[in-house]
């Protein structure tokens, strides 16, 4: 069985977020289990990408109304991936130093929707399956189904997995001419809320709908961005698929961007190096309980409250806070402004440096993952994989992932995103820290937890199975 995974990013060559990651590994699973696994993206002109040695396996032009543009499918030689990696390279639309936010991302996402198919129509071997993740390619199970220039596609069953929902891609209908040929009577497929919304087309059109955890999958039918009713009345054939990370890129014992590699046996000395190469980077007391936030700097981590959850926090409690992260300007500021107010007990990396994630990871005593909304949530199984408790609000994958010490579990968890909630969360963990031989069995009990893609790419092989029974 052959699998066509397509995205806008993949881990190392492309990342935003956790979709990367996902992208990046899920498919070497899925290949050590026997399903061909291959992988598409946009050609994007940064150094991991411009550094491939690739061949080319098609050339061709795409249509996006009156213009046209020449692309051409690139094919990696490498074969390091641990699965087959294709890229579209397009001058005008795709060859561009960032992944997202620009005036013409609408032009970008479908132009390379259209490729990809215009490639698929003429390549050697055809996927079984075409699996789609987020809006930027929600689209393609409209096209292949609806699309007359795609006819022959019609048959490869289609899945769209959704990793965020409050991110939709819609458009306007003075764009539809982007859309090649089909049966008019059919544009109800595309439209949600009187514009086209690529997400909401996906769901209608694909054969099947996963997200990245169950929970999620039963939350969206209550909160997802306006699509809660087309969400429940398409229940039927959604299903929630809990992500896993990839174990050889996030394990302790062999990760190169780590101060000092350690394992269970060796887990107290192991942290200790890290978390003293983290005090002393930022000016930090060793001897304190250290809090971390690794993330975006955006309402939906709860990331406006982290200032005043700072604030209330060090005012009260003997702890060190260490964040991670960019987003929000604003948010930005109020975090740089606290570095005055709590020296040698707070500080901020504002920005993103995947080496010093990794040392926060390994050094780090607790992760704060206050979020609104959380789909399934990686850092918190990165966490757990290298020894860091994490601080959780019941939500999403969070609720999946992290179960409360006091239900017989190994983390912190709060229900409500407030200042209180949070700040509660970490007065707990501060009392945990201080009975050192609690702290230290939990520790050594959660990098020993299985939260490889090993389950989780089981379970979609089984999904693939099911649908190309359909065919």
């Amino acid at each position: 069985m052959r699998v066509l995974h397509t995205s806008l990013e993949c881990y190392p060559l492309a990342k935003v977020g956790g979709l990367g990651d996902v992208v990046g590994s899920l498919p070497k699973y899925l290949t050590a289990l026997d399903c061909t696994t291959d992988v598409i993206i946009p050609f994007y002109n940064n150094d991991k990408i411009n550094q491939l040695s690739c061949e080319d396996v098609y050339s061709g032009t795409l249509n996006l109304g009156s213009d046209n543009y020449d692309f051409t499918i690139k094919k990696t030689i490498s074969k390091a991936f641990g699965f087959q990696v294709y890229l579209v390279h397009q001058e005008e639309l795709l060859y561009r130093s960032d992944v997202y936010s620009y005036d013409d991302d609408t032009e970008r996402f479908v132009a390379f929707q259209l490729a990809v198919l215009d490639w698929l129509l003429v390549a050697d071997v055809q996927p079984d399956i075409i699996h789609c993740h987020d809006h930027h390619t929600g689209l393609i199970p409209f096209l292949v189904s609806q699309v007359n220039k795609y006819q022959s596609l019609r048959d490869i069953p289609t899945i769209l997995t959704i990793h965020n929902a409050q991110y939709q891609g819609q458009f306007g209908y003075d764009k539809l001419e982007y859309i090649p040929q089909f049966d008019l009577h059919n544009i109800g497929l595309l439209d949600w809320d009187h514009c086209i919304n690529p997400l909401a087309a996906g769901i209608k059109s694909a054969w099947r709908v996963t997200t990245v955890s169950p929970a999620y999958m039963k939350e969206l039918q209550h909160q997802a961005n306006g699509l809660e009713g087309l969400l429940s009345h398409e229940n039927p054939k959604c299903v929630g698929i809990l992500n896993g990370i990839d174990h050889d890129t996030w394990d302790p014992k062999t990760d190169p961007m780590v101060i000092k590699n350690y394992e269970a046996k060796n887990i107290v000395s192991g942290r200790k190096a890290n978390k003293e190469w983290l005090c002393q980077e930022f000016n930090l007391d060793i001897n304190k309980p250290l809090f971390a936030f690794i993330g975006r700097l955006v309402y939906e981590k709860g990331a406006d409250l982290l200032p005043e959850i700072v604030s209330e926090a060090l005012q009260h409690l003997d702890a060190n806070i260490l964040l991670l992260g960019s987003g929000d300007p604003v948010v930005e500021s109020r975090l740089q402004e606290l570095k005055e107010r709590f020296p040698n007990s707070y500080n901020a990396y504002i920005g993103y440096d995947e080496k010093l994630s990794h040392i926060i990871y390994a050094g780090a005593d607790f992760l704060l993952m206050p979020s609104r909304v959380e789909p399934c949530g990686l850092n918190q199984l990165y966490a757990l994989r290298y020894g860091l408790i994490p601080i959780v609000r019941r939500i999403g994958g969070l609720k999946d992932t992290v179960i409360d010490i006091s239900d017989h579990g190994f983390g912190i968890c709060h229900d409500q995103v407030n200042v209180q909630d949070v700040y509660n969360s970490i007065k707990r963990g501060v009392e945990l820290y201080n009975n050192q031989k609690q702290y230290r069995e939990i520790q050594k009990e959660i990098v020993k937890i299985d939260h490889s893609w090993n389950n989780s790419a089981k379970q979609y092989i089984e999904l693939y199975k099911s649908l190309k029974q359909l065919k």
